[in-house]
């Protein structure tokens, strides 16, 4: 199975050299950089020219394994509410990025909520925006990518389970890589108010007071499922503190105060 780019030109270069220095300059490409190991990291999915900064400035901090758990949203209502791929490859304008189809087969045969559905990935972004950084930064990495729609807190507790059980038991070290935006399409003033209050959560890694309090609050995280399943799995592995990166909105680069979109890039241990 072969997934051909849906956002490449939109949302990220088209033309592999432009892409390519673009994603060296997020990330203060240089093999000098110490890097910091990490269990986990959240990270915007925007068009890199609102969210590249943020994404990049966590990629280029932390050590890449050899495999990465890709768990975005799907923003699409067709296709599985919890989609799974476990074969093939995404091509990106940066070449091929091959499924590990070991690891994505423990996920499946552990959390049976997850489906094999390509239908679901076929034109979601929030994964594909990854791909071109980790090409640079590990050019021999393999990943499973889940994309999860909107589903029961107590399902996201049960994929988070499985992830961070499988992970556990690999064999070789796996980055659960999130992604998410945070608050959408409310005011500078009012959305960095709301993203508090989600890092606020993250940061404690408290997953049923994150699900909680976007729902009270009324904050439009739009991967607030994939992020609570994170940090459920992060349970199960051990982690035990979180930082705050970068934290910032669309208006930095737009100009446009009256209607933005908060991003934020995390690191947890």
């Amino acid at each position: 199975m072969l997934r051909f780019p849906a956002v490449a030109g939109q949302f990220y270069p088209a033309n592999s050299l432009e892409l390519t220095n673009l994603v060296r300059r997020f990330t203060q490409y240089g093999p000098s950089l110490e890097k910091v190991r990490v269990k986990a990291c959240l990270l915007p999915h925007a068009g890199y020219v609102y969210s590249g900064q943020v994404a990049g400035d966590v990629f280029g901090q932390i050590e890449i394994p050899p495999k990465v758990l890709v768990l975005g949203v799907r923003h699409f209502p067709a296709g599985e509410s919890a989609a799974i791929l476990s074969e093939g490859s995404w091509r990106t304008p940066l070449g091929d990025a091959q499924i590990d189809s070991h690891l994505a087969n423990a996920l499946k045969k552990n959390c049976p909520l997850l489906k094999e559905d390509a239908v679901a990935h076929a034109r979601e972004h929030s994964l594909e925006v990854q791909l071109p950084f980790l090409q640079i930064l590990k050019p021999d990495f393999q990943f499973v990518p889940v994309a999860l729609g909107t589903i029961r807190f107590e399902e996201l507790e049960a994929i988070g389970e499985a992830i961070g059980q499988v992970i556990s038991e690999s064999k070789e070290k796996v980055l659960l890589l999130t992604t998410s935006d945070l608050n959408h399409y409310e005011n500078e003033s009012i959305t960095r108010e709301k993203d508090q209050k989600a890092i606020a959560k993250l940061e404690a890694m408290e997953p049923r007071g994150l699900y909680d309090t976007c729902k009270a609050e009324a904050i439009s995280m739009c991967g607030l499922g994939p992020a609570v399943a994170m940090l459920f799995a992060l349970r199960r592995l051990g982690a035990t503190r979180a930082e705050t990166i970068l934290h910032t909105t669309s208006a930095a680069i737009s100009g446009d105060y009256r209607r933005v979109v908060g991003y934020a890039g995390m690191i947890f241990f």
